[in-house]
């Protein structure tokens, strides 16, 4: 696995992937998805950035198959609506990639339905989104659903009297909180995938440190870590290397569900993809839970429970499934 590049994706013609942000990591992700030969929607709140990014894949990938969703997941109203156009446009869906995301904006900003920016962008609204294209994705028969979480998540820590930070808010502890939340939903939706049958790999992945806007865009381009991202430009590997990861956990044979993956160098902040360190606090099955149900609740969203013969009582696969990954 040390030595995967993206020239080792197999091809992937005939499969329908949905990428979830239309620059930095998302692009590079439907970039090479398209040169492989899948078909790609790629996903975003901003139509130009999002027109740009499909005529810069035709540039590069003649032929390619690729085309412009509008989704804002700060909307719960746009998730619906994205999740309705794909639904009207594809029978199915192989590959979903839970990429997009917002970080550290310096004070507390809610999304349209009131969460809380970070944990309502980067988990609430991809929850929302998987959990609205499962049908589509278990017509697959063979799908992938991989979740980008990031190397802060190791700070993260659930909050659950107060995980919308209405009462005290820290910008990177909510970052970390909602990244959290992201590798959390991850190996849960694999565990649910195993009970009850659903057929598909549910895979969390994060890019090391990389080269994109989400710094400058949330802390701000005159905030510490902005100026960092300028100035020591050179401590950042390329976007592209940071897809490696997320691409690695989208097409490999060997990736497995339930996993988590990330650079394989560095304190994993660079390099080939490798099995990431996971979190004590994302083992925990009790958090898992709880934050399933918040997140039904929260989103409105009742994700399909049918259980196969051989689950458990509360309707999850055994953890030894994930012992893999438990590796310091």
């Amino acid at each position: 696995m040390d030595r995967w590049t993206p020239t080792d994706i197999p091809s992937q013609r005939g499969r329908i992937a949905v990428v979830t942000g239309t620059g930095g990591l998302g692009f590079e992700t439907a970039l090479a998805l398209a040169r492989a030969g899948a078909t790609v929607a790629i996903a975003g709140r901003d139509a130009a950035k999002g027109a740009d990014a499909t005529r810069r894949i035709r540039e590069a990938v003649p032929g390619a198959d690729v085309e412009y969703v509008p989704l804002d997941l700060v909307r719960l109203d746009s998730v619906a609506a994205c999740a309705a156009r794909l639904r009207a446009s594809f029978e199915r869906v192989d590959l979903l990639v839970n990429n997009a995301g917002v970080m550290t904006p310096p004070q507390r900003r809610t999304t349209a339905d009131g969460f809380e920016l970070q944990f309502g962008t980067n988990h609430l609204g991809h929850f929302a989104l998987t959990a609205q294209l499962l049908p589509l994705l278990r017509r697959s028969g063979d799908a992938r659903v991989v979740t980008l979480s990031s190397v802060a998540a190791r700070q993260g820590r659930f909050d659950f009297d107060d995980l919308q930070g209405e009462r005290h808010y820290d910008p990177m502890a909510a970052y970390a909180q909602s990244k959290l939340a992201c590798l959390v939903f991850a190996m849960e939706l694999q565990r649910r995938s195993e009970a009850f049958g659903w057929g598909l790999r549910s895979i969390a992945a994060h890019p090391g440190i990389s080269r994109t806007d989400l710094l400058l865009n949330g802390a701000g381009p005159d905030s510490a870590a902005g100026r960092a991202r300028r100035w020591l430009w050179f401590l950042f590997q390329p976007a592209a290397n940071g897809a490696w990861p997320t691409l690695f956990a989208a097409t490999a044979p060997q990736a497995e569900g339930g996993a988590y993956y990330g650079p394989a160098y560095f304190g994993e902040t660079r390099g080939a993809p490798s099995f990431a360190r996971v979190p004590d606090r994302a083992l925990d099955l009790g958090h898992a839970l709880r934050l399933w149900e918040v997140s039904e609740r929260l989103t409105g969203l009742r994700v399909a429970d049918e259980a196969r013969e051989g689950a458990d009582a509360r309707g999850v696969a055994p953890f030894a499934r994930l012992r893999h990954v438990a590796h310091a």
